[in-house]
């Protein structure tokens, strides 16, 4: 986290303090105004109040800013109070107090983000595992674990260490590791990650690694070294008030040095408060997040919507973004006289009844040729034995290649060869019928969506990268039109590219899974889709909720339409501002008119940067 910069879970209680000097100061003023109809004596109390009580913080807050040598819009805010003090003109500074405090009270809830990626990792692994020792079953703290244990990991348990597969038979779920939408089977001698969800079977294994050493444990130290290195970036208003508050205290500087009178200085300064930076940006900033949160867009960190109109690189996770994140029945080799349909009604018939994914696959070919699925009886499913099932007198099993070749070895020269994604055999009554190939299939939004990037949203470079196999990749590739790939990645490796990418421009990342969290972390932007992990989501700036390359589209689009509002806002309220700078320079306004003249331009300000909240006639261009 940059020097300086509050942490993220300091900034509810700093909201909250800011909420409360605005209302204080708003009470003073009020309080002020009635003293002054009953000529009480002490009507510059309450303001004298505002203005240490609340002005206090706030400069105090400034000077360390000028100290750290960061000189944003608000100085110009400090300066003026300070100055209303010192010429007595405390109405004018408790106007100054509320303008400052009411801007950072709401800047502060527009950025509010609470920063728990850690401890949503922390929680994805458990803190004990089940050591087996001498024939019993111990429960021991996860950090006790050593190499070469014996663990027992329970059915739909999260596997605590790295290790091998000694006893048991089943399937696991590593799908935030590797990428890829599919369960792996396991068997003695298969090696098992830690932080994989295992499936229904109970399996033993021997710790290979330590907790601490482990795949898990290494994306822990990964995100959270990321987590330290994200950039900084200059926010909209700093970058304008970086132009705007030498030309204000300029303007100030001359009408005293000209007219001899340190009012016309104190006038200036009011008048040329930046609150068009300090409240209109943040009210724009709300109302896109409000938009947004219509649309099924959550945006978790505001400056995502000022950062991604300045990215020039977008980078994609492979599944489940570009994809659909779930198999699909590619294609189907039929090797016998039965009628393809009636394999496939079989086959489906006996699908019904597994978990496995590839069997929703299968269902789901059965169902787009419109196939009654007849009732299978006497279904079996051993782990690593394939599924078998028997429909109107005919025995059905599904299985794969490796499988059916070690007791059908003559077959072999019938199967075509082996292609990329998963495949399983299809046997009728002992005889082989069909080979069905399945692929992770390309949202159908994909390829225009991919096209768009470069022309309307000012895309340099487009990078597909994952952590599936080559062939995979480059398939997908190919389908939505992307020419720079890198394939078997693995979380360290994608950061790594995020980095890189990120010295030559600001870059977006877009992932759904735990295994993306670091880049998601790294990148300018970090999209993640859906809420198919905690980690991610919670690594990520913006979260799309259902899924789909549109609402990424709608979001470049609302950021777009955001910055232009408060754009407008902020230089139409500044070009205001300098127009009553020269008339308070001039003598033409007091401290408090020009306080009030300040406000009234902060009313058109706000009402103009409340249009991001409203949602215009369309949201996406492709």
């Amino acid at each position: 986290m940059a020097s300086g910069e509050p942490h993220p879970w300091t900034l509810p209680i700093l909201a909250a303090r800011q909420s409360i000097i605005a209302a204080f100061a708003t009470g003073a003023i009020a309080s002020h105004l009635a003293a002054s109809m009953t000529d009480s004596p002490w009507v510059e109390v309450p303001l004298i109040a505002a203005l240490v009580l609340g002005g206090g913080p706030l400069v105090i807050e400034l000077l360390m800013k000028v100290a750290r040598r960061e000189f944003g819009s608000d100085l110009l805010a400090g300066i003026s109070i300070v100055t209303s003090v010192a010429l007595d003109e405390y109405l004018a500074g408790t106007f100054v107090v509320l303008m400052l405090s009411g801007g950072e009270a709401l800047e502060r809830l527009a950025v509010r983000r609470a920063s728990s990626v850690l401890a949503a990792l922390a929680r994805r692994v458990p803190s004990r595992a089940h050591r087996r020792l001498d024939g019993r079953l111990i429960d021991v703290d996860l950090n006790d674990v050593a190499i070469d244990d014996h663990l027992v990991v329970f059915p739909h348990e999260i596997c605590p260490v790295d290790g091998i597969v000694i006893e048991g038979r089943g399937v696991m779920d590593e799908s935030y590791l590797t990428g890829e939408p599919y369960v792996i089977s396991k068997a003695p001698g298969v090696p098992v990650l830690s932080g994989a969800v295992n499936g229904e079977s109970a399996i033993t294994i021997r710790a290979t690694k330590r907790a601490v050493d482990s795949r898990f444990a290494r994306i822990v130290a990964v995100m959270r070294e990321s987590e330290q290195r994200r950039p900084r970036l200059r926010r909209l208003g700093d970058q304008l008030g970086a132009l705007y508050t030498p030309l204000a205290l300029a303007i100030a500087g001359a009408a005293w040095a000209v007219s001899g009178d340190a009012t016309r200085f104190l006038a200036v300064l009011v008048v040329a408060t930046p609150c068009p930076l300090l409240i209109a940006i943040p009210v724009a900033l709300i109302g896109a997040i409000s938009l947004c949160a219509k649309r099924g867009i959550i945006i978790k960190d505001p400056t995502t919507l000022e950062r991604i109109g300045r990215c020039r690189t977008i980078i994609f996770d492979k599944t489940g973004t570009l994809t659909y994140g779930e198999p699909r029945l590619d294609q189907a080799h039929y090797l016998d006289a039965m009628p393809p349909s009636e394999i496939l009604g079989l086959a489906a018939a006996v699908e019904r009844y597994s978990k496995h994914p590839l069997a929703s696959a299968v269902l789901e070919a059965a169902d787009r040729e419109s196939l009654f699925l007849r009732e299978a009886n006497r279904i079996s499913e051993r782990p690593g034995e394939g599924l078998e099932g028997e429909v109107d007198g005919h025995l059905v099993a599904m299985t794969s290649r490796a499988e059916w070749l070690a007791k059908n070895a003559a077959d072999a020269h019938r199967l075509p060869d082996v292609a990329a994604g998963l495949e399983c055999l299809v046997a009728i009554d002992g005889r082989l019928a069909a080979l069905f190939q399945f692929r992770d299939a390309a949202r159908h939004e994909g390829k225009p969506f991919v096209e768009h990037l470069r022309g309307r949203h000012r895309f340099e470079r487009i990078l597909l990268v994952s952590g599936d196999r080559e062939r995979e990749v480059r398939y997908l590739a190919e389908q939505v039109g992307i020419e720079e790939t890198y394939a078997g990645q693995s979380p360290e490796e994608k950061l790594a590219i995020v980095r890189a990418e990120q010295l030559r421009a600001q870059t977006v990342f877009v992932g759904d899974g735990v295994n993306d969290a670091p880049a998601l972390t790294a990148a300018t932007v970090g999209i993640a889709f859906g809420q198919n992990s905690e980690v991610s989501t919670e690594a990520a700036g913006v979260v799309v909720m259902d899924s789909s390359l549109e609402k990424v589209d709608e979001f470049f689009h609302v950021s777009r339409r955001m910055f232009n509002i408060a754009l407008q806002s902020a230089v139409g309220g500044m070009a205001l501002s300098a127009l009553g700078m020269i008339a308070a320079a001039m003598g033409g306004l007091p401290p408090v008119a020009g306080a009030i003249a300040q406000e009234s331009i902060d009313i058109l300000a706000v009402l103009n940067a409340l249009r991001a909240a409203c949602p215009p006639r369309s949201l996406t261009d492709f």
